[in-house]
């Protein structure tokens, strides 16, 4: 069974940086994109970030030259560090991988269940 479990979120200051961690575990057989995505309350979800197998990256406009995606092809694990953080970047943060599980045909998007980052004085 596939799981993918998000962690480092909590609160900070304005200006402030954190750096969230998402680790896929399971039966995989490969991973091929990986995103962060993030929920205000009140808000429909949206795509923050997502990295391909061959590490190309995309940024939604408001977080570009703040947010910086990685991953760790090795660990099955994708970093989302978050800079200048502003009260705005409030919400729930959550992982998806696009990714083929053993003994499956078809890849599929798996969800962790969201990590909670609060950006306030």
């Amino acid at each position: 069974q596939v799981q993918l479990v998000e962690s480092g979120g909590g609160l900070v200051q304005p200006g402030g940086s954190l750096r969230l961690s998402c680790a896929a575990s399971g039966s995989i057989f490969s991973i091929y994109a990986m995103a962060w995505h993030r929920q205000a309350p009140g808000k429909q979800r949206e795509l923050v970030a997502n990295i391909t197998s061959g590490g190309k990256t995309y940024y939604v406009d408001s977080v570009k030259g703040r947010f910086t995606i990685s991953r760790d092809n090795a660990k099955n694990t994708v970093y989302l560090q978050m800079n200048s953080l502003k009260p705005e970047d409030t919400a729930a943060y959550y992982c998806n991988a696009d990714l083929l599980a053993a003994m499956t045909s078809t890849s599929m998007y798996y969800w962790g269940r969201g990590t909670q980052v609060t950006v306030s004085s």
